[in-house]
């Protein structure tokens, strides 16, 4: 009897910090939720993008283009480990975003004991997979025989740590779902800040090179994850927990939860595959041009950083909107729905179109800060401006994925999201390389360049075709419901 009353005061208090943390997201000004739940996560991408921008600049400073070579051939598999934590993270705070706007609180414990427990396994299989097959995903993203031990050492250190990364970024979706943007920027803040240091103090002044600059990032990434641990299980005013009893595993609950993170995953492993397919073609058409095929995976290398630093931000925006998306959408507040999307596409919109004007004005002093220069600084920025072509138009891409995980539809956000890193791009990849140059005067090398706003029209035009009847049947639901109501 008294087991049962210590459970109903504990829901009952479980409800009251509900209500005081995340019942104003069907209430407040959608413009300032998603101020206060992007902003935060803006900083937070900006700097988890750093940790792959420090390493780059750290290790081209101090072992120089073949250091930056090196985080090149890592980065698809950085890009799938990264993909792996947001499978889980991501996915887990969709559903749990939505079971929230339900008012079920229990159900939002289980959805995250679980996540947890999948992010653990999911570690567990990447440490034996860095021990026991790394040479074929050496080879699989185009290792080169010079850099074949550097990249060994530096991949395998990052595979076995995951951990670290998995728990601390996975989980830390969920700080935002609790009301906690805040907290969840100031782990993210902390974890990058220590591996800028942790990186200074193992390359720069021991000269451990790259074995030390990925101790480094695992290291930082461990300084992130025990805050966010701490809160979810200890947090006082948090409105769900972490518990233990909420982790027996539900192969079914699994399923929603990956199912709602796969469009995120598939996000990042097609950009994986992107990257070894196009690390491919740099070491076949790099070797043909007068910089080399080391000079070409290092060029490209720090373009795409730069790109992919860029977007960064904007996948803040959709972190905080998809949390303001998902729970209104469970609370059937569809005008709140449309007013959250269209202010995360005009977000996103500004944030990229800033890093297009900034690539097109001081491209050069970007570039220098990798320590790249002469003819390799030139293709660089050659790189860099037509990559980023189509910039201003990316954000409404973006968000439309988005907005289909955050309310549910997986199969409509994956497809999305497909269409700009693989159903086009990669086509593109094969054949502007060999073809353009007869068209235009342009090099074999240069061509590759050209795919990237290519596929960005094409995808921008199919994501126009899905998100305009999906906006068109929210506001038909706003006019029923606004009927439904006139009438009494």
């Amino acid at each position: 009897m008294v087991d049962e009353q210590m459970e109903i005061a504990d829901k009952a208090d479980a409800r009251e910090r509900k209500a005081l943390s995340t019942d104003r997201l069907g209430t407040n000004s959608i413009f300032k939720l998603l101020l206060e739940f992007s902003i935060p996560a803006i900083i937070m991408m900006t700097f988890n993008a750093l940790y792959n921008i420090v390493d780059s600049i750290f290790l081209g400073q101090a072992v120089g283009e073949m250091g930056i070579a090196v985080t090149t051939l890592a980065f698809p598999i950085s890009v799938i480990l990264m993909g792996l934590s947001a499978l889980a993270g991501q996915g887990g705070n969709a559903y749990a975003a939505i079971q929230l706007g339900e008012d079920k609180l229990d159900e939002v414990e289980r959805t995250l004991g679980n996540t947890v427990l999948l992010l653990i396994i999911i570690s567990a299989i990447i440490a034996v997979a860095g021990i026991f097959f790394i040479d074929p995903l050496l080879a699989l993203v185009g290792t080169t025989e010079e850099l074949w031990g550097m990249a060994k050492t530096f991949i395998q250190i990052l595979m076995v740590g995951f951990i670290f990364q998995c728990i601390g970024m996975g989980a830390n979706n969920f700080l935002r779902t609790e009301g906690k943007p805040m907290l969840a920027l100031g782990t993210s803040v902390f974890g990058t800040v220590m591996c800028i240091v942790f990186n200074y103090l193992l390359v720069i002044l021991m000269g451990m090179g790259v074995a030390g600059s990925a101790i480094a990032t695992l290291a930082g990434q461990g300084c992130g994850m025990v805050p966010v641990i701490w809160y979810l299980i200890r947090g006082k005013d948090a409105p769900f927990h972490l518990r233990l009893s909420r982790m027996k595993p539900d192969v079914r609950l699994w399923g929603t939860i990956l199912s709602l993170g796969v469009a995120s995953f598939i996000m990042q492993v097609a950009n994986a595959i992107i990257n070894v397919i196009l690390n491919q073609t740099l070491t076949y058409y790099g070797a043909m041009d007068p910089i080399g095929a080391s000079g070409a995976l290092a060029a490209i290398g720090v373009a795409g950083r730069i790109n992919g630093f860029a977007f960064m931000p904007a996948i803040g925006v959709l972190m905080g909107a998809q949390t303001l998306i998902g729970y209104n959408y469970g609370a059937r507040k569809w005008k709140r729905v449309r007013q959250a999307y269209w202010l995360g596409v005009l977000f996103a919109t500004i944030i990229i179109t800033s890093f297009f004007v900034l690539i097109h004005v001081i491209p050069e002093q970007i570039v220098q800060l990798f320590g790249v220069e002469g003819d390799l600084e030139q293709f660089c920025i050659f790189a860099l401006q037509v990559m980023t072509a189509m910039f201003p138009l990316v954000g409404f891409q973006m968000m439309s994925s988005n907005y289909f995980q955050s309310t549910g539809q997986p199969l409509k956000a994956t497809l999305l999201t497909l269409t700009r890193q693989v159903l086009f791009l990669i086509p593109l990849l094969l054949l502007l390389p060999p073809f353009l140059p007869g068209f235009i005067d342009v090099t074999s090398l240069q061509a590759v360049c050209f795919t990237y706003p290519t596929a960005d029209v094409l995808a921008i035009l199919t994501t126009a075709a899905f998100i305009i009847p999906e906006l068109l049947k929210l506001r038909r639901r706003e006019q029923e419901e606004a009927q439904a109501e006139a009438n009494g």
